[in-house]
């Protein structure tokens, strides 16, 4: 049975960090969309709801599933989200889950020291997008340097976004996954600190840290990421549909 990808992407950025992915997946010859949550990229515009972005992710993968089975790839943000949607009381029918770099609980002091980071990075002069493109100028590839920020920087929706994700009870969500799950981290990511955890409270999962490699895997090692995507593909094609 065909397989089709949803992408969903991480904090400020858009779906635009996925073209590189997409492009391999269509010369795959593999069907893949990838969205823009409410306030982020082409719904800038849009408040940012918890409630909105579920519903977008559930409205593509409901869509996908017609076609076949469907494997769900998230980056951050998007992957604790999509966390929460997948180990849902109510399984959607999502058949594989990618969760890069997403295995920190989002709580607490860590949560409040980030999102504190946030508002003082905001308050620099252009937002602080100067020493933003600074840092993506050294550490992505030229092939995927402007990916990440093509469709716009989401800075009036990212406190909202990090308050709302305190309210996922994510290990509840874990231990409710019943689908195989692919955790890929950088090996020098923050939210790593989570990553044991939350692989062994899902028992068809495999843990993946990419060397030498920041929070942004997908665009700074974009041929790695796409092997483990390759990886989670052929699994779902191997396997017999249980739906």
């Amino acid at each position: 049975m065909s397989v089709s990808v949803v992408f969903v992407h991480g904090i400020r950025t858009s779906a635009t960090m996925w073209r590189s992915q997409l492009e391999y997946l269509a010369a795959r010859g593999t069907d893949a969309v990838a969205l823009d949550l409410p306030g982020h990229g082409a719904r800038m515009a849009e408040t940012f709801t918890l409630e909105g972005a579920l519903e977008t992710i559930d409205t593509a993968v409901r869509e996908a599933a017609t076609r076949g089975k469907v494997l769900l790839a998230a980056h951050s943000m998007g992957g604790l989200i999509s966390t929460s949607y997948v180990g849902g009381d109510d399984p959607p029918p999502v058949d594989g889950f990618v969760a890069a770099s997403c295995t920190a609980f989002p709580r607490g002091l860590a949560l409040a020291a980030y999102r504190l980071l946030a508002r003082r990075f905001d308050a620099l002069p252009d937002r602080g997008q100067w020493l933003a493109d600074r840092v993506l100028d050294r550490t992505l590839p030229p092939e995927t340097r402007a990916d990440f920020g093509a469709g716009g920087y989401a800075y009036d929706a990212q406190d909202v976004a990090l308050a709302s994700l305190s309210t996922l009870d994510l290990l509840a969500s874990l231990h409710r996954i019943q689908v195989p799950v692919w955790f890929i981290n950088g090996e020098f990511d923050q939210l790593r600190i989570n990553e044991k955890m939350f692989a062994a409270a899902v028992p068809q999962s495999e843990l993946y840290v990419v060397p030498r490699t920041s929070h942004l895997v997908t665009a700074m090692r974009p041929a790695v990421f796409d092997k483990l995507l390759e990886l989670a593909l052929l699994t779902l094609e191997r396997e017999t549909d249980p739906r």
